[in-house]
Order: structure tokens, then C-alpha cells, then sequence
């Protein structure tokens, strides 16, 4: 990050004795709190989450001692008093701009790399102004958040060496929490007046609740609430909630439907074939697809966070399942234990006097992945396309997935598709934030993945919001 080794006398400054009482505070209302409730040591956090993450906490609580309220004794005035003689203009300017700034949560966008990037301040609003960076340009992603201080020093924009990234909803959540120190600020001294029988002074009021001045106050709030996200992830890691496009949760079921000893196949396979749910690949393979009469009653809750899994056929028919026969048995998979009840329905009928009950095998998805790996098949062949052949038919096949989504009730859009959405202005701001994670977590893939590389903007002016796309 910029700037960081220029102001190392003022760093050094702020280990003097006189300086270290005041640091240790600052740093223990970053991470102080927040240890102490997940049971985790100070001296044991490089262990948990890196020596950078310890880094980058140090640093926010550094730069919260340096921008200090004016009316507090304060390392930077001290220090350019006593020392600024010694600095270069840049690096006095630099101390001067850090020490009147205040963090705030950004949203990125405008990506140059090795150059700079947009940044939008999500609490003070504004326009998008440009940081000029290298460094942080080559790891941040389109529509990423961070909490940072931005400084204009000597006329060019620039971020300070403390960042912390926050996903969108860590940045949702650190939203809410600065709303509420705005409340709170404005409420106490309303109290205070009605107690002792005063009317508040509203101009005032207003003066305190201002953005910048909230913010001022409220550095530590995004390393605390940064931290304890990542103490609880590393300390409890699970698997973020995943359903099927029922929105069932997802849980790996295999029906096996043993044969009737007198079964013959092509009997079973007309059966099969009869079904008009079911699709025929081979002699031995059938999809089964969604007809748009077997859809879930599943509650939606959580719909909006979990992560949906969706099979699709070339022509968009959503596969729901798969049914396969051989020699001994019928065999039904699925990911949902629904339709696993669904699909037993469907084919017991079509199947009396075929086959006996099923067996029925689960796997959750913890399960599945704690699973050995399976070996790969000796003989298997490398994708037959080129890269650049392969990332078209990737890429056309996500357009053709999102152009059916258009008009597919979304979770996130309030079970409103995002075309319908789209007509009023709260759905517009809706449709802005989803596409907005669609695009930032399509360019957190790989480099090498084909997704990684996918053009949105042809959503943005389909849907009528390509305004808000900066």
C-alpha cells in the first residue's frame, strides 16, 4: 500500500514512552474486545489469521491514534512540531492529510491494474473519485469492499496502508452498525435536554450526526467487526448454506429400485420412456426434467444467502435428477431429500411389478467432501477444445443462462424476476446490488477459469441500470 515507509519517523514516534499508553488503547479497541469474546489471546492472532491480518490491525489502529479529535493531544502535531523539520514536503503532507482523515467503507469499481481504481464511499456518498495505487490494484475485483482512508496529498489521490476487505455482507452489516451510531449519537443528547427540562437544539444535533462526524469516531468499529468475522470463520469453519433450485437444501440421495426377478428391460424401459418427465439419453441413461409441475413448496428463508446449484440441459430444462437401470436395479439420484420423495413417487407407479422397494443411500455435502478423492479414470482425455473455443462456449452459455433468469423470480429480488424488478425504483437498487455480487464473485475465480473472464455488461443495459455501473 502507498505511503507506508515515508512516515516511519512518525511511526518510530509512536513507540516513545510518552506515545505507547495512548497506542496500546487505540490498538485494544480494535482487537481487544473481540478477542476476548471468541477466547483468543493476543499473542496467539498471528497464529489464527496471519501475520498480514495483525499487520493491516496495527495499522488501522496506528492511523486512528494519528487522526485523533482535534481537541486531544495527538502524535502527528507532536511529531511534525519536533521532527516535521527533518521530513521531506511530501512525507509532512502526507502526516497532515492522514492525521484529518477518517476510515470509511468504499466500494471498488473502474479497475486499471497496476494504475488505480474508482471508489465510492458507501456511508458519505458522492461521486466515485479515482485512488491512484498500484499495488492493491493486481488482488481487488470489480464492486469488492474495503475499509480504508483515502487522502488527497499534494494533489493526487491515494490510499493509506491499512485496508481491510469486507465481503458484502460484512459490508451490509458494518452499514447497519454506523446507522446506529448515528441514531444513538442523536438520541442521547435528546435525553439529556428532556431530562432536565430543555428543548434540543436541532441545528446542533444535526452538526453532530453528520457522516464525517460519526465516522470520526468509528474506526475501531470496522476492524472489530472485521476481525471477529474472521476469528469465527477460522475458529468454526462450515460450509456456507447450499440448496438445489427448489431451494431445498442440498443432500446427495441414491435410490436403488431392485429388478423383479421376471423383469425384463425393454419393459422397464418403455415405463421409462412413458414418463413425461423423463428424458432419454441412451438405452440405460434418463434425465429427469423439471416440467414446471413438481416445483417445491420449500420455504424460502435464507434463499437470499445460500449459495443455489442448478443443473441445466443445453436447451435450459433444469435436470432435477438422473435415473439409470442395469442389469440388477433402477437407480434414482438426486441432490435434495424432496425430490428423493418426489422422484419415488413418479416412479413406483410406472414401475409396480417391475422392481421391489428401493435402498436408499444419503451423503451430505460435509460428507462428500470429506471423502477420499476418486481416482481419475486411466483413460480419460483432455477437454477436445482449445482455451479461447472453450471460454466461448462457457461464456454463451451463461448468457443464455442469465437471459432465462431475466424473467425467473430471484430470492434476492424478492421472488421478483430481475426484468420485473427492474420497473420500480427500490427493485432498481435492488437489481443493482445483484448484479453487482453476480459480477464480483464471477471475477474472484480463477484467472484461468473462463468465468473469470465474463463480460456483464450487457445485463446492466438489458435491464435499464447500466448508469449505476461505475
Amino acid at each position: 500500500m502507498a505511503a507506508v515507509h515515508s512516515i516511519e519517523g512518525l511511526i518510530k514516534w509512536a513507540r516513545r514512552e510518552e506515545w505507547a499508553v495512548a497506542f496500546e488503547a487505540a490498538f485494544q479497541r480494535h482487537v481487544g474486545e473481540v478477542c476476548r469474546s471468541v477466547g483468543v489471546e493476543l499473542d496467539d492472532l498471528a497464529d489464527i489469521i496471519g501475520d498480514h491480518g495483525v499487520s493491516n490491525l496495527w495499522g488501522c489502529a496506528f492511523e486512528d491514534l494519528v487522526s485523533s479529535a482535534p481537541d486531544e493531544p495527538n502524535v502527528a502535531d507532536d511529531y511534525l512540531k519536533r521532527r516535521g523539520w527533518k521530513e521531506s514536503a511530501g512525507t509532512r503532507a502526507y502526516v497532515d492529510a492522514l492525521r484529518r482523515s477518517t476510515m470509511s467503507l468504499y466500494e471498488v469499481s473502474g479497475i486499471v491494474v497496476g494504475e488505480s481504481f474508482l471508489a465510492r464511499d458507501l456511508i458519505r456518498g458522492g461521486d466515485p473519485v479515482r485512488v491512484f495505487e498500484r499495488s492493491a490494484t493486481r488482488s481487488l475485483k470489480q464492486w469488492d469492499r474495503i475499509a480504508a482512508r483515502i487522502l488527497t496529498v499534494l494533489g493526487k489521490t491515494q490510499i493509506t496502508g491499512a485496508v481491510l476487505a469486507f465481503d458484502h455482507r460484512l459490508a451490509d452489516e458494518a452499514l447497519a452498525s454506523i446507522e446506529r451510531l448515528r441514531k444513538k449519537a442523536r438520541a442521547e443528547p435528546v435525553k439529556r435536554a428532556r431530562s432536565l427540562g430543555e428543548p434540543a437544539d436541532r441545528d446542533a444535533l444535526a452538526s453532530m450526526t453528520t457522516p464525517d462526524e460519526v465516522l470520526a469516531g468509528a474506526a475501531s468499529l470496522f476492524s472489530s467487526l472485521w476481525l471477529d468475522d474472521v476469528l469465527r470463520r477460522a475458529l468454526n469453519p462450515s460450509l456456507p448454506e447450499m440448496q438445489n433450485s427448489d431451494r431445498e437444501p442440498l443432500e446427495f440421495i441414491t435410490l436403488h429400485f431392485p429388478l423383479q426377478s421376471k423383469a425384463k428391460l425393454p419393459a422397464i424401459r418403455s415405463a421409462l420412456d412413458a414418463l413425461p418427465a423423463l428424458r432419454r439419453e441412451n438405452d440405460s441413461f434418463w434425465n429427469w426434467l423439471d416440467t414446471g409441475k413438481e416445483a417445491s413448496k420449500a420455504s424460502a428463508r435464507n434463499a437470499a444467502t445460500a449459495q443455489t446449484f442448478t443443473t441445466t440441459m443445453d436447451d435450459g430444462a433444469i435436470v432435477l435428477g438422473n435415473v439409470e437401470i442395469s442389469a440388477k436395479a433402477v437407480t434414482l439420484s438426486v441432490n435434495s431429500a424432496g425430490r428423493a420423495d418426489r422422484g419415488r413417487a413418479m416412479l413406483e407407479p410406472a414401475l409396480a411389478g417391475l422392481v421391489r422397494a428401493p435402498l436408499v443411500e444419503r451423503q451430505t455435502v460435509e460428507q462428500m467432501m470429506s471423502a477420499p478423492p476418486r481416482r481419475a479414470a486411466r483413460n480419460a482425455e483432455p477437454s477436445p477444445l482449445p482455451p479461447d473455443e472453450m471460454k466461448r462456449v462457457v461464456h454463451q452459455r451463461l448468457t443464455d443462462h442469465y437471459r432465462r433468469t431475466m424473467d425467473e423470480p430471484i430470492p434476492a429480488l424478492g421472488n421478483r424476476s430481475p426484468r420485473r424488478a427492474a420497473k420500480t425504483a427500490k427493485g432498481r437498487e435492488m437489481v443493482v446490488d445483484w448484479l453487482k455480487m453476480l459480477e464480483n464473485s464471477s471475477g474472484r475465480q480463477d484467472p484461468d477459469d473462463p468465468i473469470a473472464s465474463y463480460d456483464f455488461t450487457w445485463l446492466w443495459d438489458e435491464l435499464g441500470v447500466s448508469e449505476h455501473r461505475r
